[in-house]
């Protein structure tokens, strides 16, 4: 069975010593994204207008980049490294979660809760699997 979720060992990619910070970086960054996502939706509930920048898609659209770069060249690294692919699954299903929950309807007149909410398991998913990835390489 664990034969199923590995790739042939036959090909492997020479061990970078910055693959684990990548991992460490998306991590950190994942946390930033759950703290703009809290503060977002507490800065709406305060003041419209100051919320209104935190939630200006750009922000968003940039942010789901830099994760799917980062979960590239992580996740994927790490599948030809050490085999495993449950990381990868894990932090692709995450980055699905963000991508599907940026087409909720946010801001005012809606309370952005349910955007919030999938945006948040979606980060929490993809530190997991980035944790899962550095767990694995060792």
């Amino acid at each position: 069975m664990e034969s199923s979720l590995r790739l042939s060992r036959s090909f492997t990619l020479p061990s970078f010593g910055f693959a684990a910070d990548i991992d460490r970086l998306a991590i950190g960054l994942s946390g930033l994204c759950a703290v703009h996502c809290l503060a977002s939706t507490v800065l709406i509930a305060l003041a419209a207008s100051a919320g209104g920048l935190l939630l200006h898609p750009a922000i968003h659209e940039f942010g789901l980049v830099v994760a799917l770069m980062l979960g590239v060249v992580a996740l994927g690294g790490g599948i030809l490294r050490h085999g495993a692919m449950v990381p990868a699954a894990v932090g692709a299903l995450g980055l699905g979660m963000m991508a599907g929950a940026m087409q909720l309807p946010h801001g005012v007149p809606y309370d952005g809760s349910a955007e919030t909410f999938w945006t948040l398991i979606g980060v929490a998913l993809l530190a997991a699997g980035h944790a899962l990835n550095q767990r694995v390489a060792r």
